[in-house]
Parts: C-alpha cells; structure tokens; sequence
C-alpha cells in the first residue's frame, strides 16, 4: 500500500504566507486543500502545486461555509491532519476613526474564523486520534502598535485561544501552536513605508513568506511543541 501524505487544510491559502505555507508542505509531499474567498485564486495556486490538490471557496466567518468545506475536504482528500489558518484582514486605522462595521469584520475574520475552522477540525483529528494546528497571529499582538488596536485584539486573542485549546486537547494528541510573524512581504505590508520601518528591524529587512512558512512547518511536524508562540520578526520584538 502506497503511503498517500498528511492532508492539510491551508485557510487563506491563494496568497502571502498562507500560499508560502502550502508550497512548503506539496514540496513535502502533503495532499493540500486551500481555502480562501475567492475560487479563482484559489485554483491557480491549487493549480501551480501540482495534481491531486483540492481549491475551495469559503469565508471563515461563516460557519455554514466552514462546516461545508470541511465536508469537500472529507470527501476529496480524506481526513485533515494539518490545519493552518493564514486568513486575515487588517483596516488599520486610529481607533476614534475606526467604523465599528470594520471592527466586526476583523474580529469576524482573525479570531472568530479561526475558532471556526479548529473546532471543525477537531472533531476530524479527535477520530483520527492526533493532528496538528498553526495558527497565524502578528507581533503586534504581541508588543501592539498604534493604528492597529482592533487587528492587534484579534491577533493577541489567537494566542489566548491557541493556548487554551492546546491544553484541551493534548490528551487527544492534537497540538495548537501560534506563529507570529512581523513585517514580512506581502499584499498587506505593500503600502508601507518599507525604508523607514526596517530601521526598527535588527536584521534590517522584511521578511519573505517562505521565511515564515519554514517556521509554521516546524510547528506542524515536531511532535513535542503544544501551546507555543513562535515569533518571526527578524528581532523586531526586541527593539
């Protein structure tokens, strides 16, 4: 019997780190399904992967969507091993300019879409007796950053959420784990002021997807890290 790879589920999976993600793990060999809102971006990652890769449609913040892709999944690929959710939005801005439609959207997005897809995913790893979960936070959820108060709130509520759930379901041989990148490029760093801001950073450079997609597999394939927050900022978090 040929042994097939981990599947794993990459939410926000079409673009950024979350595509970096998924081309990590297909070059490991994984069988990937990558989720994002919009279908087409999603095909032509799939796509580029190469065969036996699965795209789908779904918004996080939906749990109907999230229950339904679970199922495609299910059908398609088999039971989830991996899940990494890489899907976010960020509208910074001062908080007294802040719309609180705006506010709900990143929370809805960041932090109840994430709780979404791992308590989908649970209850396919609890069967499967183990799996692995990387969720992605953001230094500023760490150190804060002005302009950024509701984006910093949903990313400082992954790591509260992922420690937690990590102590819940360890005894089911499930780890949650959180990495916490800081500037890295992407569409969401792309309209800033990359000369001034790498000043801040030791190693005086944003970082690359790839960079931070090594961080999150280690975390999905070391058997011993549960509860964990792994910064990639270039040392960012020490200035």
């Amino acid at each position: 019997v040929v042994k097939m790879g981990k599947v794993c589920a990459v939410f926000g999976g079409s673009r950024g780190i979350g595509r970096a993600v998924a081309e990590l793990l297909a070059q490991r060999g994984c069988r990937l399904a990558i989720l994002a809102r919009n279908l087409d971006v999603a095909q032509s990652t799939a796509r580029h992967l190469g065969a036996g890769h699965l795209a789908l449609s779904c918004d996080v913040s939906s749990e109907q969507e999230v229950q339904k892709a679970f199922e495609e999944m299910q059908r398609n690929l088999g039971p989830v091993n991996y899940l990494v959710n890489a899907a976010g939005i960020n509208r910074d801005g001062l908080l007294l300019r802040t719309k609180t439609e705006d506010m709900i959207a990143q929370i809805h997005t960041n932090l109840l879409g994430t709780m979404l897809t791992c308590k989908a995913a649970l209850k396919v790893m609890i069967q499967q007796q183990g799996g692995a979960i990387v969720n992605i936070g953001n230094i500023v959820g760490l150190k804060g950053n002005s302009g950024q108060s509701v984006y910093s709130a949903t990313k400082a509520g992954l790591v509260g959420f992922s420690r937690s759930l990590a102590k819940e379901v360890a005894k089911k041989q499930i780890r949650v784990n959180v990495v916490a990148p800081g500037f890295i490029h992407t569409e969401m760093t792309a309209h800033l002021e990359e000369d001034q801001l790498k000043k801040a950073i030791p190693l005086g450079r944003f970082g690359e997807p790839h960079e931070v997609a090594q961080a999150v597999v280690f975390l999905l394939e070391c058997p011993y890290i549960t509860g964990s927050v792994l910064v990639v900022d270039g040392g960012l978090q020490l200035m």
